[in-house]
C-alpha cells in the first residue's frame, strides 16, 4: 500500500486494488480509518477526533491531488506524494 504523505505521526495511503467511492486511509498509532475524498466522510475505522480534525484539513487542501491518485490508482500507475500538512 503506498505511502501518499506523513505529518505529525500520521499516515495517508492508498491501495491499488480499490472500490469506489474514492477514498484514502489514514493510520495514527493503532487508530485507522477510510475517508472518501469527496465528502471526507469516515467511511470505515475512527481516529481520535484532534487527528481527524488534522486529516480533514489536510484532505481539504489537497483534494485535487487526491482525486488524480485515485485515477493514477484506477490506471495502475504510480502514485504522487502529496505535501505534508504544513
Amino acid at each position: 500500500m503506498p505511502q501518499i504523505s506523513h505529518f505529525l505521526g500520521i499516515i495517508i495511503r492508498m491501495f491499488y486494488d480499490e472500490h469506489n467511492p474514492p477514498h484514502f486511509h489514514a493510520q495514527y498509532a493503532e487508530y485507522k480509518c477510510s475517508i472518501d475524498i469527496q465528502t471526507f466522510a469516515v467511511i470505515e475505522g475512527e481516529l481520535p477526533p484532534r487527528v481527524l480534525g488534522l486529516v480533514i484539513e489536510w484532505a481539504t487542501t489537497h483534494k485535487d491531488e487526491l482525486m488524480a491518485n485515485w485515477h493514477h490508482i484506477s490506471k495502475q500507475e504510480p502514485l504522487q506524494s502529496i505535501a505534508p500538512l504544513q
